[in-house]
């Protein structure tokens, strides 16, 4: 089985810490023990960076041997063309992910470059959102596996 891939973007490493009124109080390695029980047999790769080009590098990372992403690009989510054209170029499922509802927040959030070429988006869930991406994803893949 191809891996799902799973991509934070800036200041994610600071869950837990960062704004809890908004983002709560679960820390990214929470979050990532989460997607991997969520995730069960099936293989995950779990990164955050607070560089737009290592994010891009691990969507090509993704191309050629993911099976599906997972990307909350955080704040890149409204600025980086480069991100959403590597996202392009990914043949299989993307789902975009945000802890907080996005459109429910000031306005520089609410146009995001990334749902443009995602297959589904999440918002709003907290960081419950992620079980809810995996499983979702772990779906869609099996059921594409099949005969």
């Amino acid at each position: 089985m191809k891996p799902i891939h799973i991509l934070n973007g800036p200041n994610l490493n600071r869950l837990g810490k960062r704004e809890p009124e908004i983002y709560g109080h679960t820390t990214l390695a929470e979050v990532e023990t989460l997607c991997r029980q969520a995730a069960g047999a099936w293989p995950v790769v779990f990164h955050q960076s607070n560089a737009e080009h290592q994010l891009v590098d691990w969507i090509h990372d993704a191309i050629d041997d993911g099976a599906g992403i997972i990307i909350n690009p955080a704040g890149l989510t409204f600025t980086s063309v480069p991100i959403m054209d590597a996202l392009k170029m990914f043949s299989g499922p993307i789902i975009e992910l945000h802890i907080s509802n996005i459109h429910r927040r000031e306005a520089v959030y609410h146009n995001s470059l990334m749902s443009k070429v995602a297959t589904a988006v999440i918002a709003g869930l907290g960081p419950d959102g992620y079980r809810t991406a995996v499983e979702a994803m772990v779906r869609r893949l099996e059921t594409a596996s099949r005969p």
